[in-house]
């Protein structure tokens, strides 16, 4: 089992997140009852969408992780999975990315940009059906 199978398996099993076909059309997601949470777009990089205020009061931590690709002006972060505590990483920040939607939500009627991989800017391009 990958990492990111082992994660999609993890986070499937939270109660507030549910499996879902991504947006962008490439892998596999999660989602919340406000929407996608994480794309999972290869066996390694996943895209996980925080609202811009939790994106900007974590930036210089986020910056500090070799795992984590912030795009400027981009709600998504793109983590690379290369070992289990890139995994736990994951996990926490996807707890932050659901607290921070009910603490930091984005302005009503702000449109959400297609996650990372549709900017071409993640670590890696999509592999269609590797999970």
């Amino acid at each position: 089992m990958t990492l990111a199978s082992r994660a999609l398996a993890q986070l499937a099993t939270w109660p507030d997140l549910s499996r879902t076909v991504p947006s962008c059309g490439l892998g596999r997601a999660v989602a919340s009852a406000q929407g996608e949470i994480a794309h999972f777009h290869s066996e390694r990089d996943v895209d996980l969408r925080l609202t811009d205020r939790a994106v900007r009061h974590f930036a210089k931590d986020l910056r500090g992780s070799g795992a984590i690709r912030i795009v400027p002006g981009s709600q998504w972060v793109t983590i690379r999975l290369d070992a289990a505590s890139d995994v736990d990483l994951l996990l926490t920040l996807v707890s932050v990315a659901l607290q921070a939607r009910q603490t930091w939500p984005d302005p009503v009627g702000r449109p959400v940009f297609g996650c990372n991989d549709q900017r071409g800017t993640g670590f890696v391009r999509a592999v269609p059906g590797w999970i």
